[in-house]
């Protein structure tokens, strides 16, 4: 495992990275709504990462279990949980949550960050699935500090979705990240306080809670290698910041700030 602490001249630019980000998802937030297509969606991320000088770092990346993604963001509608591939087909409707994830490549360094979306009018218990997710979100980034390890981010988060009844999904993690998107360690949602890699101050990692309104069982969709569902059908909802461990207190790269502000803080 090699884990690059950075330097501040490197978080500086891996800041404007994840800031990109963020303004890219406010400038997708202005176009969910009933009627748009996933693939509309990835068209208008595409074109806007791009005129702001960076590159799309999903579009292109390799996948283990078959072709390179073929977009610039992941759109994972209801109860797909990651990896959702935009396409003309899905429309979104009334009542859909969709999450969007989104990197980019910018002066040479990554950034990434998620936010799931309401579409229209949401169910109460959906809202609250998203609320809870997002929440937990905050609980593992409040654990990543200097000294303390892992295992405490990650149960943080799993500590607060499972005391709601939710299920965290185990096979997929947040990671390390900065000259390359995925980068050591990997980031479980799920652990025991005190286990894991201790974090030190200049590390930058992606914590990305990816949690299940029923059982936390998921699959691989054969029909494109990439989508991953959960296995009852239920919605899953997806957050995602990448920060730098400090001494004091974690700082947050990416920002939910221009999403928020177009739609509210509805969770």
């Amino acid at each position: 495992m090699k884990i690059f602490l950075k330097t501040e001249d490197e978080i500086e630019l891996m800041r404007q990275a994840n800031q990109l980000v963020g303004k890219t998802l406010g400038e997708l937030a202005k176009h969910i709504k009933p009627g748009i297509t996933t693939l509309q969606l990835d068209k208008i991320a595409d074109e806007f990462i791009r005129d702001n000088g960076a590159i799309p770092t999903f579009k292109g990346f390799p996948n283990p279990n078959g072709g390179p993604f073929p977009a610039s963001i992941c759109t994972s509608v209801n109860d797909v949980v990651v990896h959702g591939v935009p396409n003309d087909q899905t429309v979104l409707k009334e009542g859909d949550i969709i999450s969007i994830d989104c990197g980019t490549l910018l002066n040479g360094f990554c950034g990434d960050s998620c936010y799931t979306f309401c579409v229209g009018e949401v169910k109460d218990e959906v809202k609250e699935l998203l609320r809870t997710t997002k929440e937990s979100l905050y609980k593992g980034i409040g654990q990543a500090v200097a000294g303390h390890h892992l295992g405490d981010v990650s149960s943080a988060v799993q500590n607060h979705c499972e005391a709601h009844g939710y299920g965290i999904v185990r096979e997929l993690t947040g990671h390390g990240i900065g000259h390359e998107m995925h980068e050591d360690p990997q980031v479980p949602n799920y652990g025991r306080r005190g286990n894991g890699v201790m974090l030190k101050a200049s590390m930058c990692i992606a914590i990305e809670p990816m949690v299940t309104m029923g059982k936390r069982d998921i699959y691989l969709d054969a029909s494109d290698r990439w989508t991953i569902r959960t296995r009852d059908g239920k919605p899953a909802a997806h957050f995602e910041h990448t920060i730098v461990v400090r001494k004091g207190e974690a700082e947050i790269l990416s920002s939910f700030e221009e999403v928020e502000r177009i739609e509210g803080k509805l969770y």
